[in-house]
């Protein structure tokens, strides 16, 4: 016995809702992650500055004293 043209259809609609209801959650989850790796990136971004900045302080300070010995070097 063959099932008739409107179960199938029925069926057939209860699959793509099922599939749109899975999409709609698989949505959420993905702009959650997206969300989440946006706030992730803006702090390695930050951090990434900070580094910088020190790593010039401390570049400086290294100069600051080579130059220094350097002049008491000369000195002596």
């Amino acid at each position: 016995m063959s099932e008739s043209p409107e179960h199938n259809f029925g069926q057939e609609l209860e699959r793509l809702e099922k599939r749109l209801d899975e999409l709609v959650v698989i949505c959420g989850q993905l702009k959650e992650e997206n969300r989440s790796l946006k706030e992730r990136q803006d702090s390695l971004i930050a951090d990434r500055a900070t580094l910088l900045q020190k790593n010039e302080q401390v570049r400086a300070r290294v100069e600051a004293m080579i130059s220094r010995l350097k002049a008491m070097e000369h000195g002596t």
